[in-house]
């Protein structure tokens, strides 16, 4: 039996004769409508098995009828259509009852593809809709990398999934994990960020769960950690490759029982927290290298989401600087334009600090400038200066920092009575590089032995010889 398909767009013929075309030709019969009343018509007469419907209507929105339409036919599939792409869009979409969203302009196999997908998989009951006002502008871009951003956050706000998010610094990891909670379930409860890289090590677990008063030195007082805090809502573990091993097994026990004790404590404390986690370093490696524990790994790993750089989606990048013009006009500086020259030579350079640098660079010429519309001439002479500064970052090596201790300790290194500098340098490099190394395997000094490319013997002769401190225990 051929399956029906109700097919509402915009008042844009050309769309409707172009999609209507291929999909009779896939074994489809489509019935268009142009109006919101002749479509609920037909809905009511119980024509159609997928409903594809465009946002913007002639004489509404969509939006405004899809949870009645649910409601007289909860299942039948709607897949929706629009070219206002944006992270709103694709949360309206999912929350309001569709069964996908497509932003335009679309591959017709694609949109044929999901009308299939959509006969072929009974829709779930909806529960009543939980959309409410949002900030728009939590996230930027309509490029088509972050389109499919937007349609996975759509999926995961509407559901408790321990999510992973990656990608490299600048890229609004932590925006990603603010829309998952503030379009979903828990977004009246608390959203607690937590960076792992910015907590001293000895300190992490009492951070994340609390700690009794006279548990260790310092602990003058019992203090909840940020689960507690987070109770109900969401805990975001920004740079969770940086968490120590011991920090790592608790955090797992928590996601296995579902319950954590306090540093110190005894009583066991229930958990009702959905944990976001983000890094932006490859989790694999660390487990080859035995600092960051593989069944971990799978447990925060249920969902991967991948932020994009900006240099994979350099077309969003006129709309993301005109919203921070916007932001730093709120910030008390006089609003600027960018001529369109120099937004193309803004175009070809890399951004490798990402959002994050764009949004200090408008700051910046906005801060720097008395010119209302700031032209090529400017922008090529500020991107330069950036390219030096990321080039002097970049070039921050080892022989330049030699450098700058000879230039500050110079009359004390080269007095008479100054013998033996080389032997004397050397071992201090040396004693760093390794305490630095088995600092970050945690203390394995087999697996130091092995970035190190020493043997394991000659590792610990050294150890000895430079009296470096053993803090943490030998994990072999």
């Amino acid at each position: 039996m051929t399956q029906k398909v109700v097919l509402l767009l915009e008042d844009d013929e050309s769309i409707q004769l172009v999609t209507s075309d291929f999909l009779s030709s896939e074994g489809y019969i489509v019935k268009t409508s142009k109006t919101i009343k002749k479509l609920w018509k037909m809905i009511e007469s119980g024509e159609g098995d997928v409903l594809i419907t465009d946002v913007m209507l002639p004489d509404g929105e969509s939006f405004e009828i899809i949870p009645q339409i649910k409601e007289l036919r909860p299942n039948l599939p709607i897949i929706v259509v629009s070219a206002r792409n944006n992270l709103q869009t694709a949360i309206s979409s999912v929350e309001k009852g569709a069964f996908e969203y497509l932003p335009k302009p679309f591959d017709l196999n694609d949109l044929s593809n999901l009308v299939l997908k959509a006969i072929q998989t009974k829709p779930k009951e909806k529960g009543q809709s939980l959309i409410r006002k949002k900030n728009n502008d939590l996230i930027i871009g309509s490029s088509k990398i972050m389109q499919e951003m937007y349609r996975v956050i759509g999926r995961l706000s509407q559901n408790d999934l321990t999510v992973t998010i990656y990608g490299e610094s600048g890229t609004g990891k932590e925006l990603v994990a603010k829309a998952l909670h503030m379009f979903g379930k828990r977004s009246d409860n608390p959203f607690i960020a937590v960076n792992m890289a910015a907590i001293p090590k000895d300190l992490i677990e009492s951070e994340l769960f609390g700690h009794e008063k006279g548990s260790f030195t310092g602990a003058h007082q019992k203090s909840d950690g940020k689960f507690k805090q987070a109770e109900k809502g969401t805990l975001f573990l920004d740079e969770i490759g940086d968490m120590p091993l011991d920090a790592q097994t608790r955090l797992l026990r928590v996601l296995q029982e579902g319950e954590y004790t306090s540093v110190g404590g005894k009583e066991k404390i229930e958990v009702d927290v959905r944990i976001i986690a983000a890094t932006n370093k490859d989790l694999k490696k660390l487990i080859d290298l035995g600092i960051f524990r593989e069944d971990l790994y799978y447990r925060l790993n249920v969902v991967p989401i991948d932020t994009p750089p900006l240099r994979d989606r350099i077309e969003d990048l006129p709309e993301l600087i005109e919203h921070f013009l916007i932001k730093t006009e709120k910030s008390g500086l006089p609003l600027k334009k960018i001529d369109n020259d120099a937004i193309d030579e803004m175009k070809s350079y890399k951004w490798p600090g990402n959002v994050r640098e764009l949004e200090n660079f408008i700051l910046r010429i906005s801060a720097l400038y008395s010119e209302d519309v700031l032209n090529k001439e400017i922008i090529i002479d500020e991107l330069e200066q950036l390219r030096d500064e990321n080039k002097n970052i970049v070039e921050l090596s080892l022989s330049s920092l030699i450098d700058q201790y000879f230039d500050r300790n110079r009359e004390k290194l080269l007095n008479d009575n100054s013998k033996n500098i080389y032997p004397a340098i050397i071992e201090k490099v040396e004693k760093s590089i390794i305490e630095n190394i088995l600092n970050f395997t945690n203390g394995n000094q087999l697996k130091a032995s092995e970035i190190l490319g020493l043997n394991r013997n000659t590792l610990r002769k050294k150890i000895g010889d430079l009296s470096i401190d053993l803090k943490l225990n030998d994990r072999e």
